[in-house]
C-alpha cells in the first residue's frame, strides 16, 4: 500500500514509533505481517471511547469548581488537612486527557497516512488505568457529591448550543480519516455498518438543537433586572470569612445583604462562626490546645476574644486570590477577632445593608435560650428590623410574636396549602429550575439561591429572573454589567443552520476529495505490483 501524498516516510516513522513503539512503515508491512487487525479497530475503539470519557469528566471537573471550596471544607473537617484539592483536579484531568488526546491524533495520522495501528502494550495498559480513574471518579461524585449531577444539568443551559457546536466541529473532522479507511478497506460488511453509524450520529447532531433550551435565549429587553448579590460570610476571598473585615470587604463589592452564621457562647453572647469547632478558622490549637475540639459554644466570650481569627486565611489561603492581597490587607486581616453578633449589626446598621443568618447548631439542647438571646440582641441593637432576615425554622413563630418586623427567609419551597403567603426563599441553586424561579418571580416570592461563584451560573440564573445569589466571589460578580452571553431565538436558529450546512459541506467535500485521491492511486500501486512481480521472476530465474 502506497503511501498517501503528503505523508512522508520519516513522519510515518515518528508517528509508528510513538503510538506502537516500532521503526517500520507500511512499505514493510508484506514482509514484517503488520496490518491492521480487527483486535487492532477494537483497541482504536477502545482508545476512541476513552478519549471521550475522560473529555466528559473534564467537563464536569469545571462545572463542579463552583462548589470546590465546600469539597476542601469537608476534608479539613475530616482529616483536619488544608489544600485546595481543586488544583490536584486540574492537573490530574489535565494529564488524563492529553495523554488520551495524543494518542488520538497519532491514531488519525497513522490512518490518513495509511499506516498499520499496532497500540503498544504500555499505551493498552495505560488506556485501561485512565478508564478505571474516570470511573472511579464518577462514581465517588454520584455517591458523596450527588447534587452536582443536577449542577451538570443546569450548566448545560449555559453552555448547550456552544457544545452543539463544538461536537458538530469534531465529527466533521472525523470525516477524513473515516473516509480514509472506508476506500481502503475492503471489507464491505464494515463500510456499511461504519457509515451508518456515522450518519445516524450527524442527524442526531444536526437536529440536537430542537431539544437545547436555555434562558438566555431571549431578547434583550426580556432580560430581568440583575440579580442582589449577598455576600457568603461576607466577602470570603478577599478577608477571613465571618469577620468585621469580610463585612465591609462585601460592603465595597456593593452587596446588599450580609449572609452569616451565629452561634451562642457558654455565657450567653452570639458571635459569628461557621463551624461547630474553631480549629479551621482560629488559632484555637495554639491557645487552647486542649479544648480544640470542644464545639465552639463551650467557651465564653472571654475566651473567644482571645483567638485569632485572621491569620489562617493567610498562611491556609483558601482562595487563590488571597495571593493579591495588598499589605494593607494582610496586616489587617492578622488584627481580625471573633464578632460578636451586635458589633455585625451595628456595622450592618453603618453600612446600610442586611444581615441574613441561621443559628447553630440547630440540635443544641439549649437551643431555645440561643433564640432568646439572639432575639435579645438584636432588638437592643437598634437596626430596622427589616434589614434583618431570620432563616432558623426553630421556634420561628415565637421569633414572629416578639420581632414581627424581622424578614422570615424560609429553607423550602412552597406547600400546596400554605397557611400564610411565603414571601422570601433561601435555596441551593440545584434546587430549583428556571420555570419554578419565573413562576415565584410572577407570584413576587423573593427567591435567592446559593453558592453561586462562577460567571457562568450567575448569567443562566440572572437569565432566569431569580432575586438575588449567596456568593463567595463578589469582587467577580459585581462587574457584569450583562450576561455572558444573550441570543434572541431568530439569531441562535440562523447560527443553527449555518453550523449545520457547513458541517455536511465540509463531510461532502472530504469523502469526494478522498475518493478521487484512491481512485489515482489504485493504477499506481497495480503497476508498483506488477514491477515487483518482474523483478521477483527475475531474481528467481
Amino acid at each position: 500500500m502506497a503511501d498517501p501524498p503528503g505523508c512522508c516516510h520519516p513522519c510515518a516513522t515518528c508517528l509508528l514509533c510513538l503510538y506502537s513503539c516500532q521503526w517500520i512503515t507500511a512499505k514493510k508491512e508484506k514482509r514484517k505481517g503488520l496490518r491492521t487487525t480487527k483486535c487492532d479497530c477494537s483497541w482504536f475503539l477502545f482508545l476512541f471511547c476513552v478519549f471521550l470519557f475522560t473529555l466528559v469528566w473534564l467537563y464536569f471537573a469545571i462545572i463542579i469548581l463552583n462548589d470546590f471550596h465546600n469539597f476542601n471544607e469537608f476534608i479539613f473537617k475530616q482529616r483536619k488537612l488544608w489544600l485546595d484539592w481543586s488544583l490536584v483536579l486540574l492537573i490530574a484531568t489535565a494529564v488524563l486527557i492529553t495523554y488520551s488526546a495524543v494518542l488520538l491524533v497519532l491514531a488519525l495520522c497513522l490512518q490518513l497516512c495509511g499506516q498499520p495501528l499496532k497500540l503498544h502494550w504500555l499505551h493498552k495498559t495505560l488506556l485501561i488505568l485512565t478508564a478505571l480513574v474516570v470511573a472511579a471518579a464518577f462514581t465517588g461524585l454520584g455517591i458523596k457529591w450527588a447534587e452536582e449531577w443536577r449542577s451538570a444539568h443546569i450548566s448545560l443551559q449555559a453552555t448547550g448550543p456552544f457544545l452543539h457546536i463544538g461536537i458538530v466541529g469534531g465529527m466533521t473532522l472525523l470525516a477524513w480519516p473515516l473516509a480514509s479507511f472506508i476506500y481502503r478497506t475492503c471489507n464491505t460488511g464494515l463500510k456499511v455498518f461504519l457509515l451508518l453509524v456515522y450518519c445516524t450520529v450527524m442527524i442526531a447532531l444536526y437536529l440536537s438543537p430542537l431539544g437545547i433550551t436555555s434562558p438566555c435565549i431571549m431578547e434583550e429587553n426580556q432580560l430581568p433586572p440583575k440579580p442582589a448579590l449577598v455576600g457568603h460570610r461576607g466577602a470570603p476571598m478577599l478577608a477571613p470569612e465571618n469577620t468585621l473585615m469580610s463585612l465591609h470587604k462585601a460592603v465595597d463589592c456593593d452587596v446588599q445583604v450580609f449572609e452569616t452564621d451565629v452561634m451562642v457562647s457558654a455565657d450567653g453572647v452570639p458571635f459569628l462562626m461557621h463551624d461547630e469547632e474553631l480549629t479551621r478558622t482560629t488559632n484555637v490549637e495554639a491557645v487552647f490546645p486542649e479544648r480544640a475540639a470542644l464545639n465552639s459554644t463551650a467557651f465564653n466570650w472571654t475566651d473567644l476574644q482571645q483567638l485569632d481569627a485572621g491569620s489562617w486565611f493567610l498562611e491556609r489561603r483558601p482562595f487563590p486570590t488571597v495571593q493579591s492581597l495588598s499589605a494593607g490587607d494582610r496586616y489587617q486581616a492578622t488584627k481580625q477577632r471573633i464578632p460578636s453578633l451586635e458589633q455585625a449589626l451595628e456595622a450592618a446598621k453603618q453600612s446600610n445593608i442586611s444581615i441574613m443568618f441561621d443559628l447553630r447548631p440547630e440540635n443544641h439542647s439549649d437551643y431555645q435560650s440561643f433564640v432568646n438571646a439572639t432575639l435579645e440582641v438584636i432588638l437592643q441593637s437598634g437596626i430596622p428590623l427589616q434589614q434583618v432576615l431570620w432563616l432558623p425554622d426553630g421556634f420561628r413563630e415565637q421569633v414572629k410574636e416578639q420581632a414581627p418586623g424581622v424578614q422570615q427567609v424560609y429553607g423550602r419551597k412552597r406547600l400546596q396549602n400554605e397557611k400564610e403567603p411565603l414571601l422570601h426563599v433561601n435555596l441551593p441553586y440545584q434546587d430549583m429550575s428556571s420555570e419554578e424561579i419565573r413562576q415565584y418571580r410572577q407570584d413576587n416570592i423573593s427567591v435567592n439561591l446559593y453558592v453561586v461563584n462562577q460567571p457562568w451560573l450567575f448569567s443562566v440564573l440572572w437569565c432566569s429572573g431569580v432575586s438575588s445569589v449567596t456568593t463567595n466571589a463578589c469582587q467577580v460578580l459585581k462587574d457584569m454589567k450583562h450576561p455572558i452571553w444573550l441570543l434572541p431565538s431568530s439569531t441562535y436558529l440562523m447560527v443553527w443552520i449555518v453550523v449545520d450546512c457547513a458541517s455536511f459541506l465540509a463531510i461532502l467535500w472530504a469523502f469526494l476529495l478522498l475518493k478521487k485521491c484512491s481512485q489515482r492511486r489504485r493504477p499506481a500501486e497495480s503497476e508498483t505490483d506488477v514491477l515487483l512481480t518482474k523483478i521477483n521472476s527475475l531474481m528467481q530465474e
